[in-house]
């Protein structure tokens, strides 16, 4: 995926931290709400730019982890006083434990229920009794929709203008396609690039089943914002 490879340099402009700021305040009172005693340490799985690290370092000691050497090196750039380690969340052993899990959008590259489940359990072994896991995918099937979203960004000399459309080629499997086309002017100079990304696309009983049969002890759903525009979707809160 181009994101994540020749388009990396542009990740900060097609996807910037501070988009991140008020879902990052809804994980943090997420956790606050259920984790006794007070939560301390958090790793995130395919935490990819580091960008909601940004804002949850302020309030937990982070460690880093992504499959993306390109990735990672974006996040120490923003987040040199975060522990980074390179891993797959399906097969990543630290050896340690933390008090909460955050696995964001990348766990979306799960494409099978057995890619799923083994990412869930990564997120189980590293937590301490008591402990808990976010896990925000980008949607379920149970409410999935073709949708397309205009995409707007300027930094500085650089600039971004382009499209994400995600559709479901296949309504009867679980996954679905995003097609990202953007335009990226740096200064005078312009390039275009299409990227194409297949997702998981789950129900939220399927969510649900797998989170249990790992040994979290209760799931809920919580809802989190999704842009300044009051936007919402439901992600899982999973204790142990």
């Amino acid at each position: 995926m181009k994101l994540y490879a020749d388009l990396t340099p542009w990740y900060s402009v097609i996807d910037p931290p501070e988009d991140h700021a008020l879902e990052a305040e809804v994980f943090t009172a997420a956790f606050d709400r259920v984790i006794a005693p007070r939560a301390e340490t958090l790793l995130e799985l395919g935490a990819g730019a580091g960008h909601n690290l940004v804002h949850l370092k302020q309030r937990y000691r982070c460690m880093h982890t992504d499959i993306s050497e390109r990735m990672q090196e974006l996040s120490r750039g923003l987040n040199p006083e975060c522990e980074h380690a390179l891993g797959d969340m399906r097969t990543l052993r630290l050896g340690r434990t933390f008090d909460a899990v955050l696995a964001h959008d990348g766990i979306v590259y799960m494409l099978t229920r057995d890619d799923l489940r083994a990412a869930i359990e990564t997120a189980y072994l590293h937590l301490r009794p008591g402990g808990a896991a976010i896990f925000a995918p980008d949607g379920a099937r149970d409410a999935f929709q073709d949708e397309s979203v205009l995409l707007e960004y300027d930094r500085g000399d650089r600039a971004m203008r382009g499209v994400q459309w995600t559709w479901d080629p296949d309504p009867s499997d679980e996954t679905v396609q995003t097609d990202y086309a953007f335009v990226l002017r740096d200064g005078r100079e312009t390039t275009v690039a299409h990227d194409v990304h297949i997702s998981g696309l789950f129900y939220r009983a399927t969510w649900r089943e797998l989170i249990a049969s790992v040994g979290f002890r209760s799931t809920e759903l919580i809802e989190r914002p999704l842009d300044d525009d009051g936007s919402t979707d439901l992600v899982f809160l999973a204790i142990k």
